[in-house]
């Protein structure tokens, strides 16, 4: 199994409550924070890689975009994911 792959599964539990709550906005969310973060560090290495760097602008959009809908809907729930995920906004 692929270190990525058993980050995902611990994050799903943390965030969703059982492995196969997926969906829910605060799970991807965290998953989408762990490929940036691990997109980012390939990107320090590896300056002229284009295609990853789309990628990683994509990911950030995306965590974006799911972030402003749970602050939308759930102030208090949006501040606590961001305190636990360090994500300044």
């Amino acid at each position: 199994m692929s270190l990525f792959k058993e980050k995902a599964i611990e994050l799903i539990k943390t965030y969703g409550g059982s492995e196969k709550n997926t969906g829910h906005s605060e799970v991807q969310v965290a998953l989408l924070t762990e490929r940036i973060s691990m997109l980012s560090k390939h990107l320090l290495g590896n300056k002229k890689d284009h295609s990853t760097r789309r990628s990683l602008l994509k990911y950030v959009g995306q965590r974006k975009s799911l972030l402003q809908y749970i602050a939308k809907h759930d102030i208090l729930n949006y501040r606590a994911l961001i305190d636990k995920l360090n994500i300044r906004k």
